[in-house]
């Protein structure tokens, strides 16, 4: 029979490793801001309605975090999914060769500026293209009167079911204008949704969006108006002293907390390194150390033909080793996980005999 010294011994060491369980899971937990409408679930129904967080081809994200997926977005376009750690290496580097003879319009073997220029920008079309297809489907979902219009009342009733709500109880209620029973956390996020409901609204305002409108609301990126909406969102979570501008130090923040052991002290340190060097070399358009919403509206548009030919030197320094400002076949093989995310083994093995 285990005596009680051994027993209070026992649960003492499960108490310590539920512990450390739980720091570990905060060392990987990714630094957030306040967000309200940051995604707190992958229930794929609401998400269908809740304007997703992650934006293909844009460089960050609704909720202020730095798009980590940016440059394999914009030079794999819908071909990103095929390229996977688990894909077989001489696969994905014959895929790999395949796009550089695309990029390299002049044929010449080596990828230009101005040809990765027009292949981000053909390439950001593409998510475009995948954006509009998809809200087809979300609009069908959340129109169940098939009248081409969703009003909010229909809208707010559909996400809530969706949160868990009994649909047609809160319909009724809705219908008979019966205060709603809701959670503090869902009543903000609806209240912010209504604003941007609003925003979506191309006059006349009537609170009914159709299925352009629709697309504006979930993916802003597609109307310079709700671009300008969401700079402002991303701005008010950032902005620490009300100015409606962002220094460096508002936009390395961290989240309010202590580190507790080393391991979650590099996450921090290289999560901060890379939102400075984005905010000092690429948003900070004229280096004054402040950034306007301007200046982060011009860095969020996709559709930006002088940020594409700016990502494109980018991408190409990354690579250029003999440092002669264009890609060569070997150099993309070698530096292809910053390209495509997936690792390639003996990359220049008989490239040249494959090509």
């Amino acid at each position: 029979m285990m005596s009680k010294q051994a027993f209070l011994c026992s649960l003492g060491s499960l108490y310590i490793s539920l512990l450390l369980v739980f720091l570990l899971m905060d060392v990987y937990a990714r630094p957030a801001n306040n967000s309200a409408l940051k995604e707190k679930g992958t229930d794929r129904d609401e998400n269908e309605i809740l304007p997703p967080d992650h934006l293909n081809g844009v460089k960050m994200e609704m909720d202020g975090h730095l798009n980590k997926e940016f440059h394999q977005e914009v030079f794999l376009g819908k071909d990103m999914e095929e390229f996977d750690e688990d894909s077989e290496p001489r696969r994905n580097r014959r895929k790999l060769m395949t796009i550089f003879s695309k990029v390299d319009m002049d044929k010449d073997r080596r990828i230009s500026a101005g040809e990765m220029q027009r292949w981000i920008m053909e390439k950001t079309e593409e998510h475009f293209q995948e954006a509009v297809e998809e809200n087809k489907m979300h609009f069908k979902a959340v129109d169940p009167d098939g009248d081409g219009h969703v009003s909010w009342d229909e809208y707010k009733v559909k996400f809530l079911a969706s949160k868990g709500f009994n649909e047609k109880e809160i319909a009724e209620k809705v219908k008979n204008n019966v205060e709603l029973k809701i959670d503090e956390e869902t009543q903000e996020v609806l209240d912010n949704l209504k604003d941007r409901w609003y925003q979506a609204d191309n006059p006349p305002t009537d609170l009914l969006l159709n299925e352009e409108e629709f697309l504006s609301f979930l993916h802003p990126e597609h109307s310079r108006g709700m671009l300008k909406f969401m700079v402002k969102e991303i701005v008010r979570d950032l902005d620490q002293d009300g100015d409606k501008r962002l220094t460096l130090s508002e936009f390395i923040s961290l989240p309010v907390g202590t580190v507790e052991n080393q391991q979650a002290q590099d996450v921090d340190d290289d999560w901060v390194k890379d939102r400075k060097k984005e905010f000092e070399e690429v948003i900070d358009a004229n280096r004054n150390g402040i950034v306007t919403m301007e200046e982060l509206e011009e860095y969020m548009d996709p559709m930006n033909e002088y940020n594409a030919l700016s990502e494109a030197k980018q991408m190409i320094a990354v690579a250029d080793e003999n440092q002669n400002r264009h890609l060569e076949l070997e150099e993309i093989l070698k530096y292809s996980e910053y390209f495509t995310g997936s690792k390639l083994m003996d990359y220049a093995r008989n490239v040249h005999e494959e090509f």
